[in-house]
């Protein structure tokens, strides 16, 4: 029977566009759709105000992975441009560089609270918390409770809205993974007595969150993205703009899936599809299947953390050379405060900046619910409070909000999502889940467009060859078959394979 399209994505953010992109290589027959009228890239959008551009939380190119990079300069090929990575730390009213100078760290905490952070380490080293479940206890172990409470805790909590013993050890796991204190001092040291460590270049192991550059499109992650989905409907793949799933069921008799969309002006459309790729959040996902799965009581457990970002636009030129700057300050509720001009100077127009302060938030409560105008005097106010500008210096401001920006590691979910996936992956071989949101995994942008790519792979050779769940998991990566040898993917980090295939 015809269908029409042998695969439908379920959004157009970097996961739902990356598997698009693969398979129109192979195949025209793909539809995306996007919930947004206007702007594909999801959470990896670049947002245009008059002639400011701003980017959505803030993305750097960089990954580990040689294929991902190869992938973003085959998408985009003319228009990257190399940026130093350059932010601090606001603590206490005063500012830390981040990676830390050691002296620096040592002159604005100064002697006796330093003694009781190396003491405080030392400490949790000789008795750390046994099976640390969570948050507070993994980053006391890893740093001590003393360096917890100065450089982890209200950022962390800002963050999530919620307090660190709530939040699941997974969360420092994978988001801290690999920084050793002992690493962090070393590169501190060597920051502190020349400008450019050389470690790396004498083949030593450089911790993912101290690199010190980067790569990043002109005008913002959503070049990429437009690029991509250029490219897309260039081949034949259609991508809908302004449609949200309403529905959708397998009909097991014909194996193809049924697919009811609704448009931004509220008119229902039908779709079939051999195969369906979602990057939309699971809660959601969940939810819309008929008949309902037997893990729909899971799927709204889960849990999700939402953001807005008050972009003010800013009369004066070269406010500061970083990228961005932490709030650690529990007097303002700003967590971060993105420099768009030191991203790139393409994002402000000349003789003008563009600050972007980042507030996270859950959808409904009071800062969700403030009016843009609202927003733009608090971020103004608390702008000043930081010392960064003048309220006169702000010229105008907008307001963009970010819902589901963040899936919550609370100490359910890894069993909610355990049920989930079993319960998908028996019920619905054809269904595929990537990215963020569609996995409920904190993925990096690189490991989101890992698991695209891998679903693609699948897709086109009719089995599960790889376990997508298995990016950015502490495990051995291996490629499959006798092409292993060859080193195909020639890619520092290899793809995994099905835990059945490794097995064997």
């Amino acid at each position: 029977m015809t269908v029409d399209a042998d695969v439908f994505v379920i959004g157009a953010g970097p996961a739902g566009l990356t598997t698009a992109y693969c398979l129109t290589k192979e195949t025209s027959s793909v539809i995306v759709i996007e919930k947004d009228p206007v702007y594909v890239g999801g959470i990896s959008r670049t947002v245009r105000h008059g002639n400011y551009l701003f980017d959505v939380g803030g993305h750097r190119f960089f990954s580990k992975a040689k294929e991902v990079v190869d992938l973003w300069l085959e998408i985009l090929p003319d228009d990257f441009i190399t940026r130093q990575r350059l932010s601090r730390i606001y603590y206490g009213g005063k500012f830390y560089s981040y990676p830390l100078n050691a002296f620096q760290a040592l002159r604005n905490l100064g002697i006796f609270t330093s003694a009781a952070c190396v003491l405080s380490y030392a400490f949790a080293k000789a008795f750390p918390v046994a099976s640390p479940r969570s948050f507070h206890d993994w980053v006391r172990n890893q740093f001590g409770e003393r360096l917890f409470q100065i450089f982890f805790k209200t950022y962390t909590e800002k963050v999530w809205g919620m307090s660190c013993d709530e939040i699941s050890s997974d969360w420092a796991a994978q988001r801290i993974k690999g920084l050793d204190l002992r690493i962090a001092v070393t590169n501190a040291l060597t920051r502190s007595f020349r400008r450019k460590p050389k470690a790396d270049a004498a083949g030593g192991e450089v911790v993912k969150t101290l690199i010190e550059t980067f790569q990043y499109p002109r005008k913002g992650p959503g070049m990429m993205w437009e690029a991509a989905a250029a490219r897309i409907t260039e081949r034949g793949g259609r991508i809908l703009m302004g449609r949200e799933l309403a529905d959708l069921a397998y009909d097991d008799l014909r194996k193809h899936w049924r697919i009811g969309v609704v448009t931004a002006d509220g008119r229902r459309e039908d779709y079939t599809a051999r195969h369906i790729v979602s990057s939309a959040p699971v809660r959601e996902l969940v939810q819309r299947l008929s008949p309902k799965p037997i893990s729909v009581l899971h799927a709204r457990a889960l849990r999700y953390r939402d953001f807005l970002t008050v972009a003010l636009m800013v009369d004066k030129p070269d406010l500061f050379a970083d990228n961005w700057i932490y709030i650690h300050d529990p007097s303002v509720k700003v967590g971060r405060v993105q420099n768009f001009g030191s991203w790139s100077p393409d994002m402000a127009p000349p003789a003008m900046s563009c600050l972007g302060l980042e507030y996270f938030c859950f959808e409904g409560d009071g800062l969700w619910a403030m009016s843009d105008r609202d927003l733009v005097a608090l971020a103004t106010q608390e702008i000043v409070k930081v010392g960064l500008i003048s309220a006169a210096d702000v010229v105008d401001g907008c307001v963009v909000r970010q819902p589901k920006a963040y899936p919550v590691y609370d100490d359910a979910y890894r069993e909610n999502m355990a049920v989930i996936r079993r319960d998908l992956e028996q019920s619905y071989p054809s269904l595929h889940l990537v990215g963020r949101n569609g996995m409920h995994k904190y993925n990096n942008q690189d490991h989101a467009m890992m698991t695209a790519m891998l679903t693609a792979r699948n897709i086109l050779a009719g089995e599960r060859i790889y376990d997508v769940w298995q990016v950015n998991e502490d495990a051995e990566y291996h490629e499959a078959g006798a092409s292993s040898a060859q080193a195909a993917l020639a890619s520092e980090r290899l793809v995994p394979l099905k835990a059945s295939t490794r097995a064997a």
